[in-house]
């Protein structure tokens, strides 16, 4: 298993060159990149180029740190076609730049519109068509993840959409602070999605249902947004017990990553305080690192 750390939190902060020496600084030898302005930037074009790949590359080396997956964010569901385009334009260079990088995997969400599920998932196939020759070609893992306000937020509907693409090359990620929105029960999703997870991402998150659906007061109250954070362990409902034990019970050994991104003032804090509840966790549910 690679334990990596989410730098999204330091996206303005950091340098890019400076990450791979601020992953060893927290106690990660493993990065997940997500997006940043000077590099992977969600919705539009890459801004990296090819000398800036090599630096970054040259920065990791030298801190002994690898790029584990990267985050990439385009809308390649989205119902309004010249989007869509886009978004395939955008996710071709994106490729190139994670092969660049020397990155094998690549996480993203489904992206599209929960209220127009169905021109959505349209899309998705149009773009999943396009697109997967290339995944090939590189030799890069497709890793999809349900997410809140998505055409496909429910855990098991995610998996049965990424068995159906039929690629071994694409997988699921397990992200820990959506399972409220993904269906009910950790342990039953876990097992449904045993043979496709690639990546778990850790953070804690408030139930959005309980209290009658009113954890969270919106105005108006028929307002159609999903509320889900990612907080530091401990600090929402999440039985993390529960879900470790279902990660040891399902003998997952993928990369799973330290995904807070709330607590801009505090990075630092929080970040080495997720990571040390982590490997608690990890030591209390014999799962190896």
């Amino acid at each position: 298993m690679r334990i990596a750390f989410d730098p999204f939190m330091f996206r303005k902060s950091v340098p890019l060159l400076d990450l791979p020496a601020l992953a060893v600084d927290l106690g990660f030898d493993a990065i997940e990149l997500t997006p940043r302005p000077d590099f992977l930037l969600q919705h539009v074009s890459p801004r990296v180029t090819s000398a800036g790949i090599r630096a970054f590359r040259g920065a990791l080396d030298a801190a002994g740190v690898d790029v584990v997956s990267c985050l990439v964010l385009y809308r390649w569901s989205s119902p309004d076609e010249a989007e869509r385009a886009a978004a395939v334009r955008y996710w071709t260079r994106a490729i190139d730049v994670v092969a660049e990088l020397g990155c094998k995997l690549i996480s993203t969400d489904f992206y599209g519109r929960p209220e127009r599920a169905e021109a959505s998932e349209a899309q998705f196939w149009k773009s999943v068509e396009e697109l997967l020759p290339r995944f090939e070609g590189a030799g890069i893992g497709l890793a999809l993840e349900a997410h809140p306000d998505d055409f496909v937020e429910d855990g098991y509907q995610a998996t049965r959409l990424a068995r159906a693409i039929g690629s071994p090359l694409v997988s699921y990620v397990f992200c820990i602070p959506h399972i409220f929105s993904m269906g009910s029960g950790a342990r039953a999703l876990l097992r449904d999605a045993a043979d496709l997870i690639s990546i778990v991402h850790v953070a804690d998150t408030w139930d959005q249902r309980a209290s009658s659906g009113l954890r969270y007061l919106i105005n108006p109250p028929t307002t159609p947004v999903r509320v889900h954070q990612h907080l530091e362990i401990g600090k929402g409902e999440i039985d993390f017990d529960d879900v470790f034990e279902g990660l040891r019970e399902i003998g997952f050994d993928g990369i799973m990553t330290s995904a807070v991104n709330g607590f801009e003032d505090r990075a630092e804090e929080v970040t080495r305080s997720n990571r040390a509840k982590m490997d608690e966790l990890l030591r209390k549910h014999g799962l190896s690192s």
